[in-house]
């Protein structure tokens, strides 16, 4: 099979705070690796992954935006087209956690209201190690 033929086409979006591990998240979604260290996003990293679901060719282009404040104008031009929107907190975070609703916010300003918006906490591996923060 040719990386070009496909059958359908997704963009997905990767949103949320800063070292909530949107970036692991795509790189084990992408390519099956993890890395246990914190490289930060520089605006935004792109991958993608081919899949075959129910007899189709599905092609996902996964966006990972920067969670830092002064990457916000870059970032949301990255909203335009986008059909999914993966909102990332940690769960041993409670600030990434109140900053949900900036981010669903965020993604509504700069997309369509039928985008699919998902809701994803993660690091719960490291929720028994590490006290959430009140």
């Amino acid at each position: 099979m040719l990386s070009t033929e496909y059958d359908f086409v997704f963009k997905i979006l990767i949103i949320g705070d800063s070292a909530v591990g949107k970036s692991s998240l795509l790189l084990r979604f992408a390519d099956d690796v993890y890395h246990d260290t914190f490289q930060p996003t520089i605006g935004v990293d792109f991958k993608i992954r081919t899949i075959e679901q129910d007899g189709s060719i599905v092609k996902l282009q996964m966006w990972d935006t920067a969670g830092q404040e002064k990457f916000k104008t870059i970032t949301s031009a990255y909203y335009k087209g986008a059909q999914g929107i993966i909102v990332m907190f940690d769960l041993t975070d409670r600030n990434s956690f109140d900053n949900v609703k900036n981010w669903i916010s965020e993604s509504y300003k700069y997309n369509n209201c039928d985008a699919i918006r998902i809701l994803v906490g993660n690091k719960c591996d490291l929720s028994n190690h590490r006290t959430v923060t009140r």
